[in-house]
C-alpha cells in the first residue's frame, strides 16, 4: 500500500469557508439511495451523497477544512472533523475493506493532522478495485453538530465544489439551568 507524497501531484489549492463541504474529486455526484449497500443507501450513518469516478485512478481529498479525525490503515475510509464540529466520513467503495489496502495508497497524512478542503488523502486504483467492488464513494455527515445539511442535486462536480448546503440551526427554545 505505501505512502504517497502529495507534492508530486501538484493539485491546485481549494479555498473555501470553514462551513463548506466539497467534492473530494472530479466526478459524478449521485443519489446515495442508488448505492448497492443498504447501510449507505438508507443513510444509516447519516445524511450522505455518493460519487462515481472515471479513469484508472482517482485521488480522493479532504471534503472540508478541519482535522483528519480517522484514517483507516487500509485506505478505504477516512474522517474529517470540521472547524465547526461537523463530523464527516468518506468511504471509498462497497465492501472494499476486504481488499485489505490493496488498490489504495495513502498520502503522507496521519490522524490528527490539520487538513484543508482539497488536500489529497488517498490514491485509489479504480481499474483494479472495480473488477471486484462497487466503487461508489460515499461522503457521510456522521454528526451535523446543530447544522441543517442538505445534499446538492446529482450532477457533474469538480474537486472543491460545494456538495451540501449547510445552515446553522438556531434554537431559541434551549432551556438553561441558570438561576433567575
Amino acid at each position: 500500500m505505501g505512502k504517497v507524497d502529495a507534492k508530486k501531484f501538484n493539485l491546485p489549492d481549494v479555498n473555501v469557508s470553514d462551513d463548506e463541504i466539497v467534492a473530494i474529486a472530479d466526478g459524478e455526484l449521485i443519489d446515495v439511495t442508488t448505492v448497492s449497500d443498504e447501510t449507505f443507501s438508507q443513510k444509516m450513518l447519516g445524511e450522505s451523497v455518493a460519487f462515481r469516478y472515471q479513469g484508472d485512478k482517482v485521488i480522493l481529498c479532504a471534503p472540508a477544512n478541519g482535522t483528519l479525525s480517522a484514517v483507516f490503515p487500509t485506505g478505504h475510509a477516512y474522517g474529517v472533523t470540521t472547524k465547526n464540529g461537523v463530523e464527516l466520513l468518506v468511504h471509498c467503495g462497497v465492501n472494499t475493506v476486504e481488499a485489505k489496502g490493496d488498490g489504495f495508497r495513502l498520502f503522507d497524512r496521519e490522524q490528527g493532522d490539520e487538513v484543508k478542503a482539497g488536500d489529497p488523502i488517498v490514491e485509489v486504483d479504480l481499474k483494479k478495485l472495480s473488477q471486484t467492488y462497487d466503487m461508489s464513494t460515499m461522503l457521510i455527515i456522521t454528526d451535523a453538530n446543530n447544522r441543517e445539511i442538505t445534499p446538492k442535486t446529482p450532477c457533474h462536480v469538480k474537486r472543491g465544489e460545494s456538495v451540501f448546503l449547510v445552515k446553522e440551526v438556531k434554537n431559541e427554545n434551549i432551556k438553561t439551568n441558570s438561576p433567575d
